[in-house]
């Protein structure tokens, strides 16, 4: 075999990938049961070749209790597989024995092989990404070039989920490559935006925002879904929260400071023990949630370890899967409705009657309300009107360097400004 179709068996995986778990698809397995059944075959299997001249199996579908699956791995020069690439063997064997080579082969013996179909996977870009196989232990020779056709076209259509897996996989890697290159490099910082109270026009507290290097493209959700997607969302959102809680000592002594966190960040218990230096600080936990939340007793229990550090919010009220079991179930001391509910409130009617709705719940069960996206003095005057208490966007201020943020409060500060919010509470709330 000359140089250049040697080149086109390049392993695809390179050696930071050799410990990972064979290729996962389901629709590959669907495949070579189809395929079995159809020829008849007691065996299918798809392999690949990885580094180190070795051939894997990935997907393995049969009846009989085999002593190799997923994941196992032997040199490809002892596979017929490899030797049917490089022309050694014909991709129909009737029967093994009528193959010299073959009886020079230990599967054949030890398996045993009878019939073997076998045809090699080419991918799109021309590398021989491994082989399709249906084989038994027994000759057949009722077994044609017909039903080799029908082995190609099996193996068509698993070159294609392989390929859109990869497609898949190369993603993942390239995301998390980039995300473990943030979380190690501690390359995200945080701006504060302010909150003011609706009433007086002055600063109550802050929300804390976490800022990426790409800010002026995408924003910061693209890289917490991402983290989430890859495995990393625990620990991106940890350092987020370990950066907010550094700027604390920033914010003047009237104004509360408030730290997202998803349920999921909640549940693993890592906030106790990153609050516990901050105790007596006017700090607010808000419960960010962009998936349904599975255990709503757990979420609650571990919601009141919280609460002798921080208050707790409950964001985007009136969006994505911030609906009334978060509410009704999780007792919050602080609501904040979405900004789809805020905007443009001053002409609509629908969303007026809705707060106001929003505001008679929140009085009933001892919360306050955070109106955020206030753009205008016409808004932030109507919710006013309605009894919203505090409002947080553009209207009073951008997310800003903590720094200025300070200043920002601290130019209001010099004003006698009422104490917006109660102290912290000394029972322990939310309670399972």
């Amino acid at each position: 075999m000359d140089s250049n179709a040697t080149a086109a068996f390049a392993p695809l995986l390179t050696s930071a990938q050799m410990d990972e778990a064979p290729l996962q698809n389901a629709s590959i397995d669907r495949i070579l049961d189809a395929v079995r059944e159809h020829l008849g075959a007691e065996i299918a299997f798809v392999s690949r070749y990885v580094e180190g001249e070795q051939k894997e199996l990935t997907h393995v579908s049969s009846d009989l209790d085999l002593p190799m699956g997923p994941g196992f791995r032997d040199p490809r020069e002892n596979s017929y597989c490899w030797h049917i690439a490089e022309g050694r063997l014909p991709e129909l064997i009737q029967d093994a024995a009528d193959h010299p080579f073959a009886q020079t082969l230990a599967i054949t013996e030890f398996l045993p092989v009878g019939c073997h179909l076998n045809t090699p996977l080419k991918l799109a870009d021309g590398t021989i990404y491994g082989s399709f196989c249906c084989l038994s232990r027994t000759p057949d020779r009722t077994m044609t070039d017909r039903d080799l056709g029908v082995l190609r076209a099996f193996a068509a259509l698993a070159v294609g989920q392989i390929e859109q897996t990869l497609e898949h996989d190369e993603r993942h890697n390239s995301l998390r490559g980039r995300i473990r290159k943030i979380i190690d490099g501690q390359a995200l910082h945080i701006v504060h935006q302010p909150i003011h109270s609706l009433a007086t026009g002055k600063p109550v507290g802050a929300e804390c925002l976490a800022r990426f290097p790409d800010a002026g493209q995408r924003g910061p959700d693209c890289w917490f879904n991402e983290a989430a997607e890859t495995g990393l969302g625990l620990e991106l959102e940890l350092l987020a929260i370990r950066n907010a809680l550094e700027t604390a000592a920033h914010l003047p002594p009237h104004c509360y400071m408030s730290i997202n966190a998803s349920p999921a960040t909640v549940l693993s218990g890592a906030l106790v023990e990153m609050l516990e230096p901050f105790r007596g600080r006017k700090l607010v936990v808000e419960l960010t949630e962009h998936q349904q939340v599975g255990d709503y007793a757990a979420l609650k229990r571990a919601l009141g370890a919280l609460t002798p550090y921080a208050r707790i919010a409950i964001d985007d009220v009136g969006a994505g899967y911030a609906g009334l079991r978060h509410l009704v179930d999780l007792a919050p001391d602080l609501l904040k409705l979405d900004m789809s509910l805020t905007r443009d409130v001053h002409r609509d009617v629908a969303r007026r009657a809705l707060t106001t709705a929003m505001v008679r719940f929140a009085r009933t069960i001892g919360s306050q309300l955070v109106a955020e996206g206030v753009e205008s003095a016409e808004e932030a005057q109507v919710l006013a009107e309605l009894g919203v208490d505090f409002g947080q966007g553009y209207f009073y201020a951008a997310p800003m360097p903590v720094v200025a943020a300070a200043q920002h409060m601290m130019g209001a500060a010099k004003h006698e400004i009422a104490e917006e919010l109660p102290a912290l509470p000394k029972a322990v709330r939310c309670k399972a």
